[in-house]
């Protein structure tokens, strides 16, 4: 709600209309210049620490359903254009000995009024896979673009090489639509829903033993923020039933529910 205040013109605007020509010889006080506007700076650097009870990634377990240590740094230049790096531990067994992700990431941000658009390129790097000739090495190339307006977000991600490894996989895409609200007083909701589309090997055996090209994926969850760490409680699945590869027996791609606590500095 906006407050009304008196400007020292008004005041004595009013005591002249009152007091009649006793104060039309008193000149009204000038105006305080205003206050400068901050340069904006060339360039922004921050990094990003987050524990997690799971790291889901497109709506399927990394870490066999373990907890992740995640984190970050963000370049961001006044121009629009950005570079990253996004690290996390991850399951050893299902990346052929790699037990590190590292996320290497860059692209162009732009707004125009209300909408804002995205574009750029990611990598996402193994350190340690092939460590069983037999298997894949682990790698994939993506180049994605993404929009948004107000509280909803789209992106559209396309592997320019083969899909993590997975041979003649190149071509294989991913969408994600998403929403967030913000309550005040540090309480918010977001929830997505994803599709990822694959091709020639990236595709999948579910436990019962069906191949699949596609996977569907969704999340909704809740945060509460104070002094900066962000708590966070959602609730992730998918349409497919996916073994896990330490453990075989496990599903890594049904519903469960992953607590977060993270921050922004």
């Amino acid at each position: 709600m906006k407050t009304a205040y008196l400007t020292p013109v008004a005041i004595a605007a009013a005591f002249a209309a009152l007091s009649g020509n006793a104060l039309a010889q008193t000149a009204a006080p000038a105006a305080a210049p205003a206050a400068a506007k901050a340069p904006e700076p060339d360039y922004t650097l921050s990094g990003n620490l987050g524990i997690f009870s799971d790291y889901r990634f497109r709506g399927v377990s990394q870490t066999n359903k373990l907890p992740a240590i995640q984190g970050g740094v963000d370049l961001a230049l006044k121009n629009g254009l950005y570079l990253g790096n996004w690290n996390s531990n991850v399951d050893s067994t299902m990346y052929n000995g790699a037990s590190i992700e590292m996320d290497f990431y860059g692209g162009y941000k732009a707004t125009f009024g209300d909408f804002g658009l995205d574009v750029g390129g990611i990598y996402y790097y193994y350190p340690g896979t092939g460590a069983n000739p037999a298997l894949v090495s682990a790698k994939n190339g993506e180049l994605y673009i993404g929009g948004s307006w107000g509280p909803l977000t789209a992106k559209y991600n396309y592997a320019v090489t083969d899909f993590f490894g997975a041979p003649d996989s190149n071509g294989s895409w991913y969408l994600n639509v998403a929403a967030a609200h913000d309550f005040g007083n540090g309480w918010g909701i977001n929830g997505a829903i994803g599709y990822q589309a694959l091709k020639g090997g990236a595709k999948v055996t579910q436990i019962n033993g069906s191949v699949v090209d596609s996977i569907t994926d969704w999340k909704l969850g809740g945060t509460y923020t104070v002094d900066g760490w962000v708590m966070g409680l959602a609730y992730i699945s998918t349409n497919r039933d996916l073994a896990g590869y330490t453990s075989p027996g496990k599903n890594i791609s049904n519903g469960t529910a992953v607590v977060s606590v993270s921050k922004t500095f």
